[in-house]
């Protein structure tokens, strides 16, 4: 039996984490670019905590908060010249997965000069600047992975940039900021995350240990599911096992990537503008069908 398993990113997981290691940020730089999007970072105070946190260890920072929903190339090329311009040694994704999957492809572009085909394939010239995580949705796991999608504007596609060295150096997880995410937001993030761990167990690439996270990221990703009702009311325990089952369930497709539920899945998000989550999950219980009946 051959295995391989990668997770170098420290995740600190907790109400108030942020505040309480702060002292991490300042192992990483000590002049960061927050990078982020207009409103989530602000509304869940993710963003006033994490510069309250800089300023406590002396990191000076700069924000930009232009980051789209599924961002383009362009757009990330526009954020690492903010970078440049304010000599960042350091970038703090603060959001959902597009904030987050955009500070990888900032950290690669703020110190090299690529063109698109060698941006996705390498090499780098540099070493791409750290990177840190705060996600405030329960649902990509872009916080322990070593990818970010971009849009790719001029072929209508989205694509994956991969790299080891895209790996967050830390991750910090509190529910707190996921507390005033829209109910459709939650439900489709959660279910994200959900396919996520189906399909890193599923993939060619799966084994022991990967299988095992997705696993118990299932444990807790199942039965919080169950609790997202009419009600519309979902309590802190709830959004702890949402975020942490998230993050599981990004350690496990760290090991593996994702399937053909996830391909599909871009091309409806690209051309019919439906949420990355619920496309996954409009696509998933068909490909299930299909392994089973197929007997893959």
């Amino acid at each position: 039996m051959e295995l391989t398993y990668q997770m170098p990113t420290q995740v600190v997981f907790g109400k108030g984490c942020v505040e309480k290691h702060g002292d991490i940020f300042g192992h990483h730089g000590k002049k960061a670019l927050l990078v982020t999007g207009k409103t989530s970072a602000r509304i869940s105070g993710a963003l006033e905590d994490v510069c309250a946190a800089l300023s406590n260890v002396s990191v000076s920072w700069s924000v930009y908060d232009e980051i789209q929903p599924n961002p383009s190339i362009e757009n990330v090329r526009d954020a690492s010249e903010k970078a440049r311009s304010e000599k960042a040694d350091c970038i703090i994704g603060i959001g959902g997965g597009s904030p987050m999957d955009a500070a990888k492809a900032v950290a690669v572009l703020a110190v090299n000069d690529l063109d698109d085909n060698t941006l996705f394939n390498g090499p780098y010239g540099k070493m791409p600047l750290p990177v840190i995580a705060v996600p405030t949705t329960a649902g990509t796991g872009s916080e322990v992975t070593p990818y970010s999608i971009l849009t790719d504007m001029n072929n209508k596609t989205k694509k994956n940039l991969s790299h080891a060295s895209l790996f967050p150096k830390a991750a910090f997880l509190d529910a707190t900021y996921t507390e005033k995410l829209p109910y459709d937001v939650t439900v489709n993030t959660a279910i994200d995350a959900f396919s996520h761990s189906v399909e890193s167990i599923l993939s060619r690439k799966s084994n022991v240990m990967s299988t095992m996270i997705a696993l118990e990221s299932l444990r807790m990703i199942g039965p919080a599911l169950g609790l997202l009702d009419d009600t519309r009311k979902i309590d802190f325990e709830t959004r702890e096992k949402l975020l942490l089952g998230s993050m599981l369930a990004g350690v496990a497709i760290a090991q593996t990537g994702t399937t053909v539920v996830h391909a599909m899945g871009y091309s409806l998000t690209f051309f019919n503008n439906i949420d990355h989550g619920k496309a996954n999950g409009l696509l998933l219980c068909e490909y299930l069908n299909y392994v089973h009946t197929h007997n893959l």
